[in-house]
């Protein structure tokens, strides 16, 4: 009998039929262990709560697959047991979260939240706004996400860059850009929060830019210098989309609140209506590759 562990009681549904063999149990690693615990060999985490602590994944003598449902994985990394295998959701957020980071650079580019202030005190202000067309756009990180901002981008006839981690065939390096911040109107942020990426853009980093540049992070708030960028914004030099933010959530009275030049949501890249059907299908199919004994996919490795 292969045990699955999933975290929530309509997942059970979600997962369809499974082979007789198979038996799902719904835990999600907190409380009280269920009777099958020394017996879950795929683990299937949550996705509205914090990652299970260590010692409970250390305690199932049996799990060889811990499954995630989001594309981050950083705050699981040091809690999986030696020769577990981790896996993340990529491919369940990444149409929402692309979606979303061009809803709100296209919400900076063309003013929409002035033009939202005008419509309360009942003003027609006509004015030109920015847009994106003919606009140098720079995309860190080539992954799911990455790749569907920048084809969405050139949908609008943008000039679209990738960067990555490292250089391959239409994508340039980390190395790179020095060189490439200087000529990128936007800089959209689609990459891992890793040591390597942990408040890569900094003071310097975003000096680089260029006057009037848009910044869009939708990956997570510590890879930015958030200090840094309230200098830039406050200075009025740059502007900004943020989905994510550091600290998160964003604490009452923190100067982020009331930055100008900003358009700002509360992590919701994810958040669409059918999320769990999509993150499901992704589970069922890891499912049966595990049982089959064929590799599983988006397996982690070195943080990514």
């Amino acid at each position: 009998m292969t045990i699955i562990s999933v975290p929530t009681p309509d997942a059970v549904g979600r997962l369809g039929d499974l082979p007789p063999d198979v038996e799902v149990v719904v835990w999600d690693g907190s409380g009280e262990r269920p009777a099958q615990a020394d017996g879950i060999e795929f683990f299937v985490a949550r996705y509205d709560a914090p990652p299970v602590a260590a010692d409970v994944l250390a305690g199932l003598p049996r799990l060889e697959v811990v499954q995630l449902v989001s594309a981050g994985v950083e705050p699981w990394l040091d809690r999986i047991p030696e020769n577990v295998q981790l896996c993340n959701g990529r491919g369940v957020h990444g149409a929402s979260t692309a979606e979303l980071a061009l809803a709100g650079l296209l919400a900076v580019l063309r003013e929409l939240p002035r033009f939202e202030d005008a419509r309360r005190a009942h003003r027609w202000d006509r004015e030109l706004t920015d847009g994106l067309a003919g606009r140098r756009v720079l995309v860190l990180g080539a992954g799911d996400i990455g790749s569907r901002i920048a084809a969405a981008a050139r949908i609008f006839d943008a000039q679209t860059t990738l960067v990555a981690r490292s250089a391959r065939d239409g994508v340039h390096g980390f190395a790179d850009l020095p060189a490439l911040l200087p000529e990128s109107d936007v800089v959209a942020i689609a990459i891992p929060h890793t040591p390597q990426t942990h408040r890569l853009v900094d003071a310097a980093f975003l000096a680089a830019m260029p006057d009037s540049a848009v910044l869009v992070n939708i990956a997570r708030g510590a890879i930015v210098d958030t200090d840094a960028l309230l200098a830039e914004l406050q200075a009025g030099r740059l502007r900004a989309f943020l989905d994510v933010t550091d600290p998160e959530p964003l604490p009452a009275g923190h100067p982020l609140w009331a930055a100008p030049n900003l358009v700002l949501t509360p992590h919701i890249g994810g958040g669409t209506h059918g999320w769990e059907d999509r993150a499901y299908r992704l589970v069922r199919e890891q499912v049966l590759r595990y049982l089959a004994g064929q590799p599983l996919e988006n397996l982690v490795e070195n943080g990514y």
